[in-house]
């Protein structure tokens, strides 16, 4: 995920998680265990062998350092997966808007980053020159209320407020998504509010929503900390199985050096696979990133996202038509777009046989 209001985010990872805990479970080394408690190996989506680079290549990587769920960008550096391919990376920090981040890898400024579908689909019709080439984790993004509220479903926020940090906000969209499938009108029959991440608990205690959203880690430090409950998340039912995080690369880095492609986004895939069976090591891993955050803490965040899910190919273009064509439902996209067309567009397949 990747976070506008950085600085309450920030404030609340940094200040206020070192107080709350988190039981961490024993690694697994073979396999790791979805939402629903099904083993799931732990090896990346690419079948076949891709060759290391001839020569050194560095490129850069762009990404959100509050953003644990893309765990696997300083995995893929620190588990010697990007060196395994000869490749030498740079990071850069990004927290601004999407349009800004997809202009910085269609300019050259940055050759990839992890992002997440829901923020991305929307600006990607502007044309930026910048391909979507593999779906490389599934959920991090909850809605919330207290223990006590009688809300027990989606179905009960109608005529309720529901608390956001972003009102274009990928968490934003998806639950609305959520609500129209339930037959609730996410327009007119519930009302959002934006409010600092960190304030979000506190309007729910005063009452002027009912239920908030955001996505990890913000999302588990609330519920840790105000003691709340899942009303959904796309961690269940068939979204659960459905790429939330994607890797992006610039267009002419796909176009003009597809070897550099496929190694960098195999890299990172590896790493995904790797740290989704490992998120003790992971966790370790990421609080150099997170520094007041305890590592087991970080662990238990990876534990339940859906790291295990990752998608290429048809799997992963069919996964970008699903989304565009929820996001009609909802009136993000128009409703006379060509989704089969437009997720053509947008994605690339790098290990086409």
């Amino acid at each position: 995920m990747t976070f506008g209001a950085s600085f309450s985010r920030r404030r609340l990872l940094g200040g206020i998680l070192s107080g709350a805990g988190a039981a961490a479970l024993a690694s697994r080394p073979l396999h790791a265990q979805d939402a629903t408690g099904h083993a799931e190996p732990c090896t990346a989506a690419i079948t076949g062998a891709v060759t290391p680079l001839a020569t050194p290549r560095k490129l850069t990587i762009a990404w959100n350092e509050n953003s644990v769920c893309t765990a696997a960008v300083p995995v893929a550096k620190e588990k010697g997966f990007f060196a395994r391919h000869n490749i030498e990376v740079d990071y850069v920090n990004f927290g601004g808007a999407t349009d800004q981040l997809l202009e910085a890898l269609a300019t050259g400024k940055a050759d990839g980053a992890p992002g997440m579908a829901l923020r991305w689909l929307k600006p990607l019709q502007q044309g930026f020159d910048v391909k979507l080439v593999a779906g490389l984790h599934a959920g991090c993004m909850y809605l919330m209320t207290a223990q006590d509220s009688a809300i027990r479903s989606l179905t009960d926020l109608k005529g309720k407020t529901v608390g956001v940090t972003d009102m274009g906000g990928p968490d934003r969209n998806f639950f609305s998504i959520r609500l129209k499938e339930v037959g609730v009108d996410p327009e007119t029959d519930v009302s959002w509010r934006a409010f600092p991440p960190d304030l979000l608990p506190l309007a729910l205690k005063r009452g002027e929503v009912q239920a908030i959203s955001d996505a990890d880690p913000v999302s588990w430090i609330q519920k840790k900390l105000f003691n709340l409950r899942d009303i959904d998340s796309n961690m269940t039912g068939t979204w659960a199985h459905t790429a939330c995080c994607v890797i992006g690369l610039r267009g002419s880095l796909v176009r003009d050096e597809p070897d550099v492609a496929r190694a960098v986004t195999r890299a990172i895939m590896d790493a995904g696979a790797w740290l989704a069976c490992n998120p003790d090591e992971a966790g370790a891993i990421f609080q150099s990133f997170a520094p007041k955050v305890p590592a087991k803490d970080l662990a238990a965040m990876i534990r339940i996202q859906g790291h295990h899910h990752q998608t290429l190919s048809g799997s992963f273009r069919d996964e970008i038509v699903r989304y565009a064509e929820a996001l009609k439902e909802i009136g993000v996209f128009r409703p006379s777009l060509d989704t089969t067309r437009y997720a053509a567009r947008v994605t690339q397949d790098l290990f086409a046989s």
